[in-house]
């Protein structure tokens, strides 16, 4: 007598290998187009899969990026030794795509809100330098000048402002396009401070610390 197979696997003369990846295009297919699938499900099924994409690239850049694995070389040697455990991945708003958590001592990755694993090395990076700085520096993030600092130090060292990322927002500028960016982007950031009041104290905070803070490339001035 034969063995008994899967009766799903038997009729469609399918291995088990090949079911198994079928099924799971016949997933992503569903996930992409909606077909097939009520609401609920496919938004289900698309935080699933933007999860576990999270989680697969994160592993990856834990292990493999090179810019990655220095930030986490140096976080051990300020006293800060961070595992995957302390990079989560979660659903966000739209407004972002990460943040440092002081209370928890952890980064969050917004699933579903990076254009590629790159964007997200960007922006792992960006997270990691707050939390170097605020391991090595006690950072007081209700202090404007301190939240600023450490934006234009994260902005400035990690990707956010190369060239093509600026022009994928719409910004474009030959002439100090990268100053113009870090700037830009840390006064946003400090302005969404509950300490902060308004648009000009977070300009103002900037400014104070600029030129001190921008040419801190700590610790990467190990390797320029």
């Amino acid at each position: 007598m034969p063995d008994s197979v899967d009766s799903d696997t038997s009729s469609s003369g399918l291995s088990d290998s090949d079911n198994s990846t079928f099924q799971r295009w016949r997933r992503t297919f569903s996930v992409i187009t909606g077909l097939g699938v009520s609401p609920e499900q496919r938004n289900a099924d698309l935080e699933r899969y933007h999860s576990e994409t999270c989680e697969k690239w994160k592993r990856e850049l834990m292990n493999y990026s090179p810019a990655v694995i220095f930030m986490l070389k140096h976080l051990k040697l300020s006293g800060c030794d961070v595992s995957s455990k302390d990079i989560v991945c979660a659903p966000c708003d739209y407004t972002r795509a990460g943040g440092f958590s002081p209370e928890a001592g952890a980064v969050v990755l917004c699933q579903g809100r990076f254009f590629n694993k790159g964007h997200m090395e960007d922006t792992l990076v960006h997270e990691l330098v707050h939390m170097y700085d605020h391991a090595k520096f006690k950072v007081d993030w209700n202090n404007l000048r301190h939240h600023a600092c450490s934006e234009i130090r994260a902005n400035s060292l990690s990707g956010d402002c190369r060239f093509g990322r600026e022009l994928r927002r719409g910004f474009l500028a030959f002439s100090k396009q990268h100053q113009a960016c870090v700037r830009r982007r840390a006064i946003l950031s400090v302005r969404a401070n509950a300490a902060c009041p308004d648009d000009a104290t977070a300009e103002r905070a900037v400014n104070e610390v600029w030129e001190s803070c921008f040419n801190d490339t700590r610790p990467f001035d190990e390797i320029y």
